[in-house]
């Protein structure tokens, strides 16, 4: 009986009206093993939850979830390239399998959308596959949220100081100045003297009460080099909502190039701030060591003995130092002390979302060096392949 989806009542509960769409209006529940697959609208009128196994979303006509009631869903899957309109919103409490196609919220409503319950995480989230809109933790601590816009994922890592009750975020591809999505202006010349310029080409909106930071990547799309020719310069700025203007909310990290890299803020507190976006910085008269690139490597740890881990030269010249490595969206991946070039495609970090049995998926990596002996600060990219 495995893989057996059990409906309960189910000739009183359901019932098709004359619009194309699933109305539960009685008793449903998916146990173990357990799944349904939606190839219609789902009309919810009446509490579903506490429900095991498969809930996907199949086919290739666009499906909208509406109703009263938020159901729950255990595991869910997105096999659907138009796509799923949240009119009301989701709650998953264990997986969501991002495999094509787009959850999509009213952008102008932070009250609907994907909500990670708990322990509840994503995989395969991509240019392809993602939300369109509002995605949400309840009661989790970190998270990065699979947010970006009908063309490619832009997602936020939220890292916080204690759990979050409720944290959501959504992706912008809107000027400040003349948002789509809000009924007011951000003007991006309100702003103190040392921001020397704020992104126009997108922001992200954060809602959350615990102090905590972010880190969010640019890409060729987000022209930073309108912004500056020095990446050293980028820093996070976000919307004051009391004062009105825009405020530094100070870079931690940043890694990269011009083209590709991304930025870690600060802690703050995400509801002072309306939105979030990428400025730079007139003068960095706090950076008192030189950074410098150093060259790109390869990993590729399958025990042939090339290039199985991070070797890096110069740090013989400095035993004392500090390496961080970070995903391409700025999900710090790796941290250690006095390294020896002993990194071989596995993190050490507990944000990670995936199976770290596994190790880290092929891809781009931003590595940052401190050398403590030599006072000097040095980044550069990694290639992981397996």
């Amino acid at each position: 009986m495995k893989k057996l989806l059990y409906i309960f009542t189910f000739m009183l509960t359901l019932t098709i009206q004359g619009q194309t769409a699933l109305y539960n209006n009685g008793n449903i529940q998916i146990h173990d093993q357990g799944q349904i697959g939606f190839h219609t609208n789902l009309i919810n009128n009446t509490p579903f939850d506490n429900n095991l196994g498969l809930a996907g979303f199949y086919g290739d006509n666009a499906i909208t979830i509406a109703g009263a009631f938020v159901p729950q869903f255990y595991d869910i899957e997105i096999a659907n390239d138009a796509g799923v309109l949240l009119s009301l919103s989701i709650d998953n409490a264990n997986n969501t399998n991002f495999i094509s196609g787009d959850f999509r919220t009213i952008k102008t409503q932070s009250s609907t959308y994907l909500n990670f319950l708990n322990n509840a995480n994503y995989v395969g989230s991509s240019n392809f596959s993602k939300v369109d809109g509002y995605a949400a933790i309840t009661n989790q601590q970190n998270i990065i949220f699979p947010v970006g816009d009908n063309q490619e994922l832009r997602p936020l890592v939220l890292n916080s100081s204690d759990v979050n009750a409720l944290a959501k975020c959504a992706y912008f591809r809107e000027n400040p100045d003349t948002p789509i999505s809000f009924s007011s202006s951000f003007n991006t010349f309100t702003k103190p003297a040392e921001i020397k310029s704020i992104s126009t080409r997108e922001f992200w909106k954060l809602e959350g009460n615990i102090n905590s930071t972010i880190s969010i990547s640019w890409n060729e799309q987000s022209n930073i080099d309108l912004l500056t020719e020095n990446i050293n310069d980028i820093i996070p700025v976000g919307w004051n909502k009391s004062t009105r203007q825009w405020v530094n909310l100070e870079a931690v990290s940043v890694g990269g190039d011009i083209t590709q890299g991304f930025v870690e803020s600060g802690t703050f507190n995400p509801d002072n701030y309306e939105i979030i976006t990428f400025g730079s910085i007139e003068d960095r008269e706090t950076l008192t060591i030189d950074v410098l690139t150093l060259d790109n490597f390869l990993v590729t740890p399958n025990g042939d003995g090339n290039n199985d881990t991070l070797v890096i030269p110069e740090l013989e010249e400095s035993p004392n130092n500090t390496i961080s490595i970070f995903d391409r969206y700025g999900l710090k991946v790796y941290e250690t002390t006095n390294y020896t070039n002993n990194f071989n495609g596995y993190s050490n970090q507990d944000n990670i979302l995936f199976d770290k049995e596994k190790g880290l998926p092929t891809g781009v990596y931003f590595y940052i060096i401190y050398m403590e002996d030599l006072k000097m600060e040095f980044q550069g990219f990694m290639y992981l392949t397996r």
